[in-house]
């Protein structure tokens, strides 16, 4: 059976995760948020005091993980049965996540968990690789984008709303020094796919790009 995939690939903050749990809810199919598994990852080695510099412990740790998320009103990411969401946003959760996403070894401990989740009716996958390398025959592809000063805007705003001291240049400082690493990685760097739809959200609202990416698939 071809079980179809589609890919949202695209830098923190452009709105992937909530464009991609959208669609995933309207067709009915699973989602995959391979950001979390990083970020997972990057809490699991932090609670057990694991050094980043320890790769052979990091594969270890990273395919002992048990790792549940919903595309659900709750958004719950579960890791080994504990309730991690909230820790999921931090800032300092992305950074090391992005740190350790850079090494080979990692990234292919992790790849196998990833096609798991393709199962029928079909996947919703979000990240930065999706659509080039861990899904790279998905007949969808969307490369999703927004501005560096407008996605530290959001990130700023989400932050407050939860009563979260932050500061906007440290983020936008954050965003653009993750944005420079995760683009010229040598491994799995984000560019789009070459047959992905390019979408820019600095300027349109969540639902016209949900509209846009359901009327590809559809």
């Amino acid at each position: 059976m071809d079980i179809p995939v589609l890919t949202i690939d695209g830098p923190s903050g452009a709105g992937k995760g909530t464009v991609s749990r959208l669609i995933a809810q309207k067709l009915g199919w699973h989602y995959l948020d391979s950001g979390a598994i990083y970020r997972a990852l990057a809490l699991e080695l932090t609670e057990k005091d694991v050094l980043h510099e320890s790769i052979a412990e990091i594969v270890d740790v990273a395919l002992g993980m048990d790792l549940v998320f919903e595309c659900s009103e709750d958004r719950a990411v579960l890791l080994n049965g504990q309730d991690i969401t909230d820790l999921l946003g931090l800032e300092s959760t992305g950074n090391n996540a992005s740190k350790i996403a850079s090494i080979p070894e990692i990234r292919a401990a992790l790849l196998q968990k990833q096609h798991d989740f393709k199962q029928a009716p079909g996947l919703v996958a979000d990240g930065r690789d999706m659509g080039t390398v861990v899904f790279s025959e998905a007949k969808y592809k969307v490369f999703l984008t927004a501005s560096a000063s407008e996605r530290a805007e959001r990130r700023y705003k989400q932050l407050k709303e939860k009563g979260i001291d932050a500061n906007l240049s440290e983020i936008t400082a954050d965003i653009q020094e993750r944005d420079q690493r995760d683009s010229e990685r040598q491994i799995s760097p984000l560019v789009p796919a070459a047959d992905a739809i390019y979408i820019d959200s600095s300027t349109i609202s969540v639902q016209a790009v949900v509209d846009e990416v359901l009327s590809l698939v559809r």
